[in-house]
């Protein structure tokens, strides 16, 4: 029971940059926030009130630090890692819970997901998990190419290989396992997609939901990882009646997981062959500031919300509101390894940025662009017609340029 007087306590797992807003917005809020992870170099600890060096991956030791604490809350936002962990954690104390830990477990695993949505009969690709390269090559003569190579537990595109042919499978399921802390991956068919892919967050109240957002996710053929996204763009590319079809499915599947009050991520495409599919939902915050994104365009502030939710505090103004203008969040990274040197942005679109968050210094050392880690900045840009959007997206390599020596 809280003592009068005392300030709440948010357990945040994890340390990335992406939970300096989180931060922020919980002081604002008045609560004492405390971090944890394996890393004390990470930057959030150092705006954190207090800071634990436990890893995220350990349930069982976060749940006995959240004990000894007496926390109020405990939230993993765009850190996937955590996820399990913080809903273990707010089961185990009966803490305001996103949803049933069991629940949680099968969005968090690729695996079980997918069979999850097959039992359910959401349009789902075809998908197999395997705990062995070995036993993965058995039952290659099964597979069908293009397919998709991906571990069951990693997010920001860690892992990740497009298979074309048989001689690349052993391959892409080796660094597959190197990316998967439970030594098991998943190999499922490659669904061509008509338009963009949508990654974008979303908002649950008592497990209805109250906010819906579709994105247009971009790549850069020319990256290391060419599956990671370089950029993101609103309104998505879906028509009106994808997004309801989407929609619904969605708050189907919220439903038959007996999840509450929560953001979510989720990423969703419409194939080439009509179908609607839910790739994945993980109930956090997305990585690249999508949440951040999703206030520019249409207003909403999920990421108060999110705190206010795992603290059990009434959650606000989360609505259903339309996409004001045209975004981009370019995601800055560079094409080769090397020493920075500097962040070009051209004459022409300049005056549309909005922001640059840049993460690097002149003189850094950085590396190419593998996955979502390898990220050096985001630069947010607002476009006033879809024609000036359509333009200049197909061409940010042009008009963004990362210096490097």
């Amino acid at each position: 029971m809280n003592n009068i007087g005392r300030r709440k306590k948010l357990l945040l797992l994890g340390g990335l940059r992406y939970l300096l807003p989180v931060i922020k917005v919980a002081h604002n809020l008045g609560y004492y926030v405390i971090t944890c992870d394996y890393l004390p170099s990470n930057i959030a600890h150092q705006y954190a009130d207090e800071y634990h060096n436990v890893s995220i991956i350990d349930k069982e030791a976060v749940l006995t630090l959240a004990k000894e604490l007496q926390i109020d809350g405990i939230m993993s936002f765009a850190v996937d890692p955590g996820v399990m962990t913080a809903a273990y954690v707010q089961e185990q104390l009966g803490l305001p819970a996103c949803g049933p830990y069991e629940s949680v477990c099968i969005l968090q695993n690729k695996d079980k997901f997918r069979a999850f949505l097959s039992e359910h009969s959401f349009s789902v690709p075809w998908a197999f998990g395997f705990s062995s390269i070995e036993d993965a090559l058995l039952k290659s003569d099964v597979f069908t190419y293009p397919l998709i190579v991906k571990p069951t537990d990693s997010a920001g595109s860690k892992g990740v290989t497009r298979v074309d042919f048989s001689t690349e499978l052993e391959y892409a399921l080796h660094e597959a396992f190197l990316h998967s802390m439970s030594r098991r991956v998943i190999v499922e068919e490659f669904i061509e997609k008509e338009g963009c892919s949508s990654d974008s967050d979303c908002f649950s109240v008592d497990g209805e939901l109250k906010f819906v957002s579709f994105s247009a996710q971009h790549f850069d053929d020319q990256a290391a990882n060419p599956y990671t996204p370089s950029a993101y763009s609103w309104p998505s590319t879906f028509t009106e009646t994808q997004e309801k079809e989407l929609t619904s499915e969605i708050q189907r599947l919220l439903k038959l997981l007996g999840m509450r009050t929560s953001i979510y991520n989720v990423e969703t495409r419409i194939g080439k062959n009509g179908k609607i599919y839910i790739m994945e939902v993980s109930p956090r915050g997305g990585g690249n500031r999508l949440a951040e994104m999703l206030q520019y365009a249409m207003g909403v502030d999920l990421i108060s919300n999110t705190v206010r939710a795992a603290m059990g505090d009434e959650v606000v103004n989360v609505e259903q509101r339309p996409c004001n203008e045209y975004w981009v969040e370019v995601i800055l990274h560079a094409d080769k390894e090397g020493i920075f040197v500097g962040l070009e942005i051209s004459r022409e679109v300049a005056c549309y940025v909005v922001e640059t968050d840049l993460w690097i210094q002149k003189g850094d050392r950085v590396s190419v662009f593998n996955g979502a880690n390898d990220t050096i900045g985001t630069m947010i840009v607002r476009f006033f017609s879809v024609d000036q959007l359509n333009e200049r997206i197909t061409s940010v390599n042009q008009w963004v340029r990362i210096n490097v020596n």
